[in-house]
């Protein structure tokens, strides 16, 4: 294995930055679709972009790091959005459920069987 491979260069700590500024846009691009279990699954490789980085990053990686920052802001937005509609969604068809059964009690009785035929 070369020196970059092995965390020794300045490539290859650059390059998990990058990567997690990567996986920041996919999180992004799939909260903006609303595709919530394949958002779910990106939590391990996440862990698994972050665990070994050192606590304090190189400055070369600071606009990486703050790009990836903004997005995940932007994220938690979607994720906010996507919350409240599903809310909205429930709200609205228990209303609905709400008035249909309503409707339902005026109704006059009618047997369940029908002898005409």
């Amino acid at each position: 294995m070369s020196a970059p491979e092995l965390g020794h260069g300045v490539e290859a700590p650059l390059g998990r930055y990058a990567a997690l500024l990567e996986h920041a846009e996919l999180e992004l691009e799939l909260a903006g679709r609303g595709e919530i279990d394949a958002l779910a699954a990106l939590a391990e490789q996440w862990d698994e972009l972050t665990v070994g980085l050192p606590a304090r990053p190189p400055a070369e990686a600071a606009s990486l790091l703050e790009r990836a920052q903004l997005i995940h802001e932007r994220t938690r937005i979607e994720l906010i959005r996507l919350r409240e509609a599903v809310l909205a969604d429930f709200a609205t068809s228990t209303r609905a459920k709400r008035t249909a059964d309503g409707y339902a009690g005026q109704l006059p009785r009618r047997p369940r069987l029908d002898c005409s035929a």
